[in-house]
């Protein structure tokens, strides 16, 4: 699918997704290894139902492309890797009761991308309780990185460092009225308290701050508001469905704003949500690489490696965010050695320092679980990516 991009800066429906048969093991005691068997099984849980389906089909895709080039390889030790993936539906009780399936039922190792802050909070006292590390989460959320969480291993950056990107962009810009529009739940909380600290630091404060429900397309009111106060730029924390709305609704209004979203907004659902050019100018925030940059090693081998793994391969930076973490957790796997178990894969995670994914540089230790503090800019615009 093409992709309109500009750069500036650097019940339930069940998806398993196998890369080796399945083999029935006993319950490990917490923090012990599964038993020893010809694979190792990493667990998600993600909404593959509902608006935020291709973005977490897209991550799971890239996971599977690296995946799938370890086992070609191999495997880890002479172990396949196989990713378990479950649908929740973005329903964070759902995400709860999937971790115990992924834990209890398919021993799994660690449990990796799950989406959504209020989700990963949901299992928080869960992965506590049975020393199970979660993998690369899919939120910049402050409540996964403060208080230290021992079994917690973030890859992307956090939202506070996305926000002051932004933040710091529409200073340079000359736009000092910004306003603040979130959806009601977590993230929104996170957004908004990041938005505040950031303007702070330029002694600014928001012109309008308004709370939406998560996934609305009734924003009419809220833009509203928003056109009253007069800003010169409103930054986003909502869905791609709730942003299109607002932006929709902001347009008809006349106001012309500089809009900003955070990197979870999914670019090519706002873009389809928005014809015409209505999306053209929209700044979004990325904490990986840019996707087509094949200048970039770790991008070149990311492409390669999808068009191996799809008839028609499919890039963005859900699935190269998926790579990426999927590398990552390998890296640790290996330093776990043959045959790891949960706290060797912490041990492991916590023995990598510095590391160069090609282009791409993280780094871990003891005290530091925040692999990565990239963030770049983009803006909608009229060029196409694609394949």
């Amino acid at each position: 699918m093409a992709l309109t991009l500009r750069r500036s800066g650097a019940s339930a429906l069940l998806a398993v997704v196998a890369l080796a048969p399945l083999l029935v093991r006993s319950s490990p005691a917490p923090g012990a290894a599964p038993a020893p068997g010809p694979e190792l099984v990493v667990g998600q849980s993600a909404p593959f139902s509902g608006p935020s389906s291709r973005t977490a089909r897209d991550f799971r895709d890239g996971a599977l492309a690296w995946f799938a080039e370890v086992n070609r390889r191999g495997g880890i030790h002479g172990r396949r890797l196989r990713l378990v993936s479950l649908d929740d539906r973005y329903e964070p009780s759902r995400t709860l009761a999937n971790a115990r399936q992924l834990i209890e039922k398919d021993k799994a190792i660690a449990l990796f991308g799950i989406f959504g802050t209020a989700n990963s909070k949901a299992i928080l006292p869960l992965i506590g309780q049975v020393g199970v590390p979660l993998v690369a989460p899919r939120t910049g959320a402050r409540s996964l990185r403060h208080p230290f969480r021992p079994m917690v291993f973030n890859l992307r950056a956090s939202y506070e460092a996305e926000v002051d990107r932004i933040i710091d962009q529409l200073v340079r810009d000359g736009r000092h009225r910004v306003a603040v529009v979130r959806i009601d739940d977590a993230y929104g909380e996170d957004g908004l308290r990041s938005s505040l600290s950031s303007l702070a630091r330029h002694g600014l404060k928001p012109v309008a701050v308004s709370a939406v429900k998560r996934n609305t397309k009734s924003t009419g009111s809220t833009a509203q508001r928003i056109h009253a106060a007069d800003p010169n730029a409103v930054v986003i924390f909502a869905t791609f469905t709730t942003s299109a709305a607002l932006t929709q609704d902001l347009h008809r209004l006349g106001n012309r704003a500089q809009l900003m979203n955070l990197s979870p907004v999914d670019v090519e659902g706002l873009q389809d949500a928005l014809p015409g050019g209505q999306a053209s100018g929209i700044g979004i925030t990325q904490v990986v690489p840019f996707p087509w940059d094949q200048r970039v090693p770790v991008v070149n081998l990311y492409q390669r490696l999808m068009r191996q793994q799809q008839a028609t391969p499919r890039y963005d930076f859900e699935s190269l965010e998926g790579f990426l973490a999927a590398q990552l957790l390998t890296e640790a796997l290996e330093k776990a050695g043959a045959d790891p178990s949960r706290q060797a894969l912490k041990e492991g995670f916590e023995s990598l320092g510095q590391l160069d994914l090609g282009g791409f540089k993280v780094s871990l230790g003891p005290r530091d679980h925040q692999a990565s503090d990239f963030v770049d800019l983009s803006f909608t615009g009229s060029q196409h990516w694609g394949p």
